[in-house]
C-alpha cells in the first residue's frame, strides 16, 4: 500500500521534476547556495542596506513575531554551514546519531515557527 502511495505521488511530481530540473542545472543553484561567503554577503551594501532597512521597519512596526521567525531562518542557514553538518554524511552513508538532534532540531523550529504563524497569529 506504501508502494502504491509513493508511486502515485512521483507520478504527480515526475512531470516537474522534468520541467524544473533542467532549469535549476543550467542557473545552477545548489551551487550557488553552496559557495555563499557569509562574510561577503553582510559587508555587501547591496544585501546590507534592504537587510537593515527591513529589520528596522519590523522594529518600528513592532513585528516580534517576524524579528524571530528571520532569526530562526537565519540561524537556520548559519547552522547548515557549520562543521557539525559537514559531517552527517561519511563516505556515501548517513550518520544516524549525527542526523537525529539536527532532525528533532528542525522539526522543534518548524513547529515553533506554526506555532508564531497560526497558534499565536495576531
Amino acid at each position: 500500500m506504501f508502494a502504491d502511495i509513493l508511486d502515485f505521488v512521483k507520478g504527480i511530481f515526475a512531470p516537474i521534476g522534468e520541467a524544473v530540473g533542467p532549469f535549476l542545472e543550467k542557473i545552477q543553484v545548489v551551487e550557488q547556495i553552496k559557495e555563499v561567503d557569509a562574510a561577503g554577503l553582510f559587508t555587501n551594501p547591496w544585501f546590507l542596506v534592504p537587510f537593515v532597512a527591513l529589520v528596522g521597519y519590523m522594529l518600528y512596526k513592532l513585528a516580534w513575531r517576524d524579528l524571530i521567525i528571520l532569526s530562526l531562518l537565519m540561524g537556520v542557514w548559519y547552522f547548515t554551514g557549520t562543521e557539525y553538518m559537514q559531517t552527517l554524511v561519511v563516505g556515501d552513508q548517513l550518520n544516524i546519531q549525527r542526523i537525529l538532534p539536527v532532525l528533532f532540531g528542525g522539526a522543534g523550529v518548524l513547529g515553533f515557527i506554526i506555532y508564531l504563524l497560526f497558534v499565536r497569529s495576531d
